[in-house]
């Protein structure tokens, strides 16, 4: 397999360089370059292209967040993850609302990283587990100034229950078990553990279960079980 490679984009040298180093060990991972602030970000991602951008969010001059449009300008196949220490929803909000693909928290384990690195470049976008059930509030709290996080399907959350025409009545058994895992933020290999199944099986169920549901990644599927207390 090609190796996915990285800009990543930190002002903290020391961080970075660690990042890069624990990185680097991964074979499924190269590093493209690094960047201490945002413009120096859009200079070498427009140079290099990466696959995937790390992207910390308090940078000097201008934030990660509102660096994200102008890194997909210039790399515009490039997946943008936020990796920060803010644990914020609102921060989680404009991050996905301005095109983050990803919202990781620093406490991640570098395995952990990788795999979310990986599967982002998949075409997943990730949330840290710890993050999810701060956007299912703000979801709740303003809907409508959210609909702009690619329009997550939460409107049931308005009403008690789950309709009988909701589409997730669709889902088999299996669909289901893995759904609820999706919610609490389960990987597909953690996912594969727990049911004692393939991990390709858990993509083929996952792609399944989006399709019916008629959402476009886990994020979603992660909201719109939650919102409709399938966990």
């Amino acid at each position: 397999m090609t190796p996915i490679r990285l800009l990543v984009v930190d002002d903290h040298n020391l961080f970075r360089r660690g990042l890069i180093a624990l990185l680097a060990q991964d074979r499924r991972l190269s590093i493209a370059g690094e960047a201490a602030d945002a413009g120096e970000a859009q200079r070498m991602a427009s140079r290099l292209q990466p696959d995937v951008i790390l992207l910390d969010n308090h940078l000097p001059g201008v934030s990660g967040i509102h660096a994200i449009s102008s890194l997909k300008a210039v790399a515009p196949q490039a997946r943008v993850v936020m990796l920060t220490i803010s644990e914020n929803e609102e921060d989680l909000a404009a991050g996905l609302r301005a095109g983050a693909d990803g919202y990781l928290l620093k406490t991640i384990d570098t395995d952990e990283l990788a795999n979310s690195i990986a599967r982002i470049w998949e075409g997943d976008s990730v949330v840290s587990p710890e993050m999810i059930s701060k956007l299912v509030s703000l979801l709740r709290a303003t809907p409508g100034q959210l609909s702009a996080v690619d329009q997550v399907q939460a409107s049931a959350a308005a009403r008690p229950g789950i309709a009988d025409d909701d589409p997730i009545h669709s889902l088999s058994p299996r669909e289901g078990e893995i759904l609820r895992l999706i919610a609490h933020g389960a990987s597909n290999k953690l996912i594969g553990r727990e049911l004692d199944i393939a991990e390709t099986t858990v993509k083929i169920h996952v792609q399944h279960i989006l399709r019916k549901l008629d959402l476009s990644n886990r994020v979603h599927a992660a909201v719109y079980a939650t919102e409709r207390g399938w966990t």
